[in-house]
């Protein structure tokens, strides 16, 4: 899946190249330009962003503070013309510092860096040994929970939260049902409704639009019917 990139800064000669720049790399999707910090936060608060390319002069809110205001950023790229402000840059975890006017061999550089350790970092946890695949959700401003996956039940559309019903708990997360059901283990969970995504080893019973889980009975959207009653009495046959 392509990294969902943001650029922000004041110039839009500085956008348009690296705008350009992110265009030739297939592993990246631009998602949005912001041409000061302000915007930039307000645009985090409810969409989820993997990458930012972040100049440092910017009115209002320079890039320096706009990385001490946000809780949990994403991999950040500066990119700026001052040099001087790479060692606060790092300090706040930026991932690489790019010096304007960038080449693009040097951006590649950075970009292929971060592929590389989002890649890294996914084989590792992918075949690490002696534990049960499980994912992060970040279920306060500061706190990240870790769930097993196989301890899934249901996962419940809240309009902008989700709800996520394990064995053993219930979480409510700021994320979208769609985007949390990307990053589910696509042969072992299932969008039955707009509403729900369900672990299809979980279901106990089907019957005409509704299956049951754990005790609950849940309706199957009529446009997800036909795929959903395939994939569990299949799976269940197997």
């Amino acid at each position: 899946m392509a990294l969902r990139v943001i650029i922000i800064d004041d110039e839009p000669l500085a956008i348009n190249v690296l705008k350009n720049y992110v265009e030739q790399v297939s592993q990246l999707k631009l998602v949005q330009t912001f041409s000061n910090a302000v915007d930039a936060s307000l645009f985090l608060q409810e969409n989820e962003v993997d990458l930012i390319f972040l100049d440092i002069n910017m009115p209002i809110l320079d890039g320096l503070k706009f990385l001490e205001a946000i809780h949990a950023p994403p991999m950040i790229v500066i990119t700026t013309a001052h040099e001087e402000y790479a060692l606060k840059g790092f300090e706040l975890e930026a991932i690489d510092y790019l010096v304007k006017p960038i080449p693009f061999p040097r951006f590649l550089k950075s970009v292929n860096r971060i592929i590389s350790l989002r890649l890294g970092a996914s084989k590792t946890s992918s075949q690490t040994l002696n534990e049960k695949p499980s994912i992060f959700v970040k279920v306060d401003k500061k706190k990240l929970q870790k769930i097993f996956i196989d301890e899934i039940l249901v996962v419940e559309s809240l309009k902008d939260y989700i709800r996520i019903k394990t064995t053993s708990a219930k979480y409510i997360i700021h994320k979208t049902l769609g985007s949390f059901t990307e990053e589910l283990p696509s042969d072992k969970f299932l969008r039955i409704h707009r509403s729900y995504t369900i672990a299809i080893d979980k279901v106990e019973s089907v019957e005409g639009n509704s299956l049951e889980i754990d005790g609950i009975r849940y309706i199957i959207g009529r446009s997800y019917l036909n795929e959903a009653k395939s994939r569990i009495l299949n799976d269940t046959i197997t």
